[in-house]
């Protein structure tokens, strides 16, 4: 599947999510929900997977996790915060170095709406 058809059905799952919660609530929550929404959307999701560092050929067993993985391609990095900082956009992009992975979708769920490079922000490595 094309990454930019894949980024749009995710985003669509997301926009869904956060219409039937709205904010305020855990970000397990929303990842539970999204990740019913992206099984009923036909895309293949793990949550919580594990993300090794190696560091000079040693894995130091950190206990990384990514929040969603979609399709194995897109990272879904989910939050709950009053506002994204610097340093979560930081964190999505430190996963996809680590990975491998190219893209990835930093979200907030706790705004009243998601606006693009705001709270809903696609990240390239």
């Amino acid at each position: 599947m094309d990454l930019n058809d894949l980024t749009y059905q995710i985003r669509g799952a997301i926009y869904t999510v956060h219409k039937e919660l709205g904010p305020g609530l855990l970000e397990s929550v929303y990842e539970a929900a999204l990740m019913h929404e992206l099984t009923l959307a036909n895309l293949f999701a793990k949550n919580q997977v594990g993300l090794p560092v190696i560091y000079k050929g040693t894995n130091l067993d950190l206990g990384f996790r990514l929040d969603i993985l979609v399709e194995n391609q897109v990272i879904i990095e989910i939050k709950s915060v009053e506002l994204l900082h610097d340093v979560h956009k930081k964190q999505l992009l430190t996963y996809l170095k680590l990975s491998g992975y190219k893209l990835g979708i930093l979200v907030n769920f706790n705004v009243s709406i998601l606006v693009d490079k705001e709270s809903l922000i696609r990240i390239i490595n």
